[in-house]
């Protein structure tokens, strides 16, 4: 069965989620819950969303201080529209470009 969201083009996003204050790695697991869970009921709602690739923002003392996130939307407004359902701060959002090439 093909459905709406398997047919609908989604776009790459990159957020930045700075936090006000470095939290725990358990806490970081409850977000990500968090996340899951509204990611589903966005999708069940309609919404082309899903959740691609995270990495973990540490400072010198190892503390999380945020999330560097990857996403495919069908637009800037599901990112958002995520981010306030799950309590997520979106600190910035933009659209991917193309990878640089490296060594």
């Amino acid at each position: 069965m093909v459905t709406e969201q398997s047919t609908q083009e989604l776009e790459d996003f990159l957020i930045l989620r700075n936090l006000d204050e470095p939290i725990t790695e358990e806490e970081l697991e409850a977000a990500g819950e968090t996340s899951g869970q509204t990611l589903e009921e966005l999708r069940n709602e309609g919404v082309g969303i899903r959740w691609v690739e995270s990495e973990v923002l540490k400072n010198e003392d190892d503390q999380i201080t945020g999330t560097f996130c990857h996403y495919q939307a069908e637009d800037e407004a599901a990112i958002r529209e995520h981010a306030d359902r799950a309590g997520l701060p979106a600190t910035r959002i933009d659209r991917r470009g193309e990878p640089l090439d490296g060594e």
